[in-house]
């Protein structure tokens, strides 16, 4: 059984997710801090680059082989992959499976528990949900808007969420042989700290970067961008 993240394909990591909202259902999304499956499915799936019905058909695929008051597809055998995962994971307890659900889109309970020290902390699962839609909102956002930022213009745009690379997008030029690295943070308030994983923070230190107090700012005057943005998009 693989537990490392970075081990562990796209496909199968949308198929553990689907294994997951099937095995344990609506504690399952309570765990994870979601209201609904749809939420769910949104959310997991545009974090991993992949469509929301993904994991609804993979959820519904493997709804035969737990007890759960769905059908499912139960009139087709499941497919070979799927029941590897199954056999590979069925075992594992609803604690550590959460944790991996978690890890797949990179949140780090420690570097949250850092940021927050000393402050009342938000419910661990409701964190993870909100985390995690207003960071996808930010880069949608932020992703849509570039062309049009002074700061820049001329640049072409990579996304590079998925590769994880420490950062998310990387801007670059014809006429320059080196790259912006852009790491996109969302705030759900017009103040509020930020936190990095230590993947980034391994990038931003190769790269000698420094966060300066104007990039906050301008960061905090997009919020109500980033809110309108994710209320239209998930």
């Amino acid at each position: 059984m693989i537990l490392n993240p970075e081990r562990i394909t796209n496909r199968e990591k949308l198929i553990l997710a689907g294994m997951y909202l099937s095995k344990f259902d609506s504690n399952g999304l309570e765990w994870l801090g979601f209201q609904s499956f749809a939420e769910a499915y949104n959310v997991i799936g545009y974090a991993l680059g992949s469509q929301p019905a993904s994991i609804k058909n993979y959820r519904d695929e493997f709804d035969p082989l737990f007890p759960n008051r769905r059908k499912g597809w139960h009139k087709r055998p499941i497919r070979e992959n799927r029941l590897r995962v199954f056999e590979e994971y069925k075992n594992l307890d609803s604690e550590l499976f959460t944790g991996l659900i978690k890890s797949f889109v990179g949140y780090d309970e420690n570097v949250l528990s850092e940021v927050q020290e000393g402050e009342e902390r938000e419910d661990v699962s409701s964190g993870f949900a909100k985390r995690l839609i207003i960071g996808l909102a930010a880069e949608q956002y932020f992703e849509s808007v570039q062309p049009n930022l002074p700061e820049f213009h001329g640049y072409a745009l990579e996304n590079t969420t998925r590769l994880g690379c420490g950062y998310d997008f990387r801007l670059s030029t014809p006429e320059r042989n080196d790259f912006l690295a852009i790491e996109v943070k969302g705030l759900r308030e017009q103040m509020g700290s930020i936190s990095l994983t230590p993947r980034e923070h391994e990038a931003a230190a190769a790269m000698r970067v420094a966060l300066s107090k104007t990039t906050v700012r301008k960061a905090c005057r997009l919020h109500d961008e980033i809110a309108r943005c994710l209320r239209s998009r998930l």
